[in-house]
């Protein structure tokens, strides 16, 4: 006795792959057991049971796609007749997809079922409101999310090592043998499971509040930005460029400049500028990778662009062999690209060190958080006129604040002091690039 299981109503999606099969020929399901789970470019969202029963056939694959009515198996259900699977075309994996809005995800705290009739619920390690809160938005399946909550893992500490960052089950595995051996080594002493739980507070209690979720953009950065800031041992040395001569320079540049030309801001010197230094301080444009240091001789520059999405960082290639206005060029246009939303991954791939420019918004001194697997971050502040003592007597001067973060691993104190005295000496005198 069976009955075809069809993918049900699922919106606007067509053409979805396939990214988990959960079942098999045999199994014993409940209603609403997850059968399989989808994934479009911008959510994921799992195929329950209609009814309880029987697998007596699976009639789809592994990265096959589906759409609204594709058959997924036959079901052997009590009191019904066995059907032959309708031909509904299954498209194999192709790199289109149709974009599309995303659903609601599928809820992760439903119990883990057993191969019965019945539903039998699994205890799990308690979260913290961080790990509950991570646990619902991290890039994983709900399958993986379940596996999670039973583990007691946070996913917000998990690299995903899947399309996109996703999160695999594998991945759940590796981070918990990881946890294991860490405890064995260290013997004792405190670990981050060992921290006191994140506070729990009814806001509401003492005032008005609003609840606003957090965009996608910010969720993603925010994973890696703490990851970083956690495993990166994090130095910043604080100075400030005289730029007199430099901002002149370019006031002039764009003054000269038609229409057709970008206008060239602060920020595309500070680049120039950085190509004529890097090379003589190799460990800046590195990554570190175990006990081995990887000098790169390229140099491909990644800028933060501020968008109503959160922090994007697009990447200006071979910097050293570009030009002022090239380099303006390809900035504006970046930035114009991650402000509506299109920039591809390659752009936001491949940098060897990066430079977050608060300048044109407000500030002095910060600590940026760096960009691994770079080892150096540069944070630009707003540039200031100062009274500056100067061949006997005190004049105003345009000082630019520079904030160099890098990894202690790799840099020493003394090497961040004299790359931004290198570096001042470049912006106080921009001829010095041809030298």
């Amino acid at each position: 006795m069976g009955k075809e299981v069809k993918v049900p109503d699922i919106g606007d999606f067509r053409n979805v792959p396939i990214i988990e099969l959960l079942v098999k020929e045999g199994d014993l399901l409940t209603v609403d057991q997850p059968l399989i789970t989808l994934e479009s470019d911008k959510a994921t969202l799992e195929v329950p049971a209609p009814e309880a029963g029987r697998v007596e056939r699976v009639l789809v694959k592994l990265g096959e796609r589906v759409s609204e009515g594709s058959p997924i198996l036959i079901l052997a259900v009590p009191g019904e007749e066995s059907v032959v699977p309708s031909p509904v075309p299954v498209t194999r994996a192709d790199p289109v997809m149709t974009p599309v809005d995303a659903p609601v995800d599928a809820p992760v705290d439903a119990p883990v079922v057993a191969p019965s009739f019945s539903t039998v619920p699994v205890s799990a390690p308690r979260l913290t409101p961080a790990g509950e809160e991570a646990l619902h938005t991290a890039h994983a399946s709900p399958t993986v999310r379940r596996l999670a909550r039973e583990l007691g893992v946070d996913l917000g500490q998990v690299q995903g090592s899947g399309p996109h960052q996703r999160i695999l089950r594998e991945d759940i595995q590796n981070f918990v043998k990881a946890a294991l051996q860490s405890s064995r080594s260290q013997g004792g002493g405190w670990g981050m499971g060992d921290l006191p739980a994140w506070p729990t507070v009814d806001f509401a209690k003492y005032g008005p509040v609003e609840t606003r979720p957090l965009g996608r953009i910010k969720k993603l950065s925010g994973g890696y930005l703490h990851r970083n800031w956690l495993m990166i041992p994090h130095v910043t040395n604080h100075e400030e460029a005289d730029i007199t001569e430099l901002e002149e320079f370019r006031q002039d540049l764009n003054r000269e400049a038609g229409p057709e030309f970008p206008r060239i801001t602060l920020l595309t010197l500070v680049l120039k500028a950085l190509a004529a230094v890097l090379p003589d301080f190799p460990e800046f444009n590195a990554s570190l990778q175990g006990d081995a240091l990887v000098l790169k001789h390229y140099i491909h520059l990644g800028f933060a662009a501020d968008t109503s999405s959160g922090l994007m960082v697009p990447v200006v290639r071979d910097v050293p062999s570009k030009g002022i206005r090239a380099i303006a060029t390809e900035v504006a246009a970046l930035a114009v690209r991650a402000r509506e939303g299109q920039l591809t991954p390659d752009e936001m791939q491949g940098g060897t060190f990066s430079v977050s420019s608060l300048g044109g918004i407000g500030g002095s001194f910060f600590t940026p958080i760096i960009n691994a697997p770079e080892v150096a971050i540069l944070g630009l502040g707003r540039a200031l006129q100062k009274p500056v003592w100067r061949a006997g007597s005190v004049v105003g001067r345009w000082m630019l604040p520079l904030s160099l973060s890098y990894d202690h691993r790799v840099i020493d104190g003394a090497g961040a002091a004299r790359f931004n005295e290198a570096l001042c000496q470049i912006l106080a005198d921009i001829r010095r690039i041809l030298v």
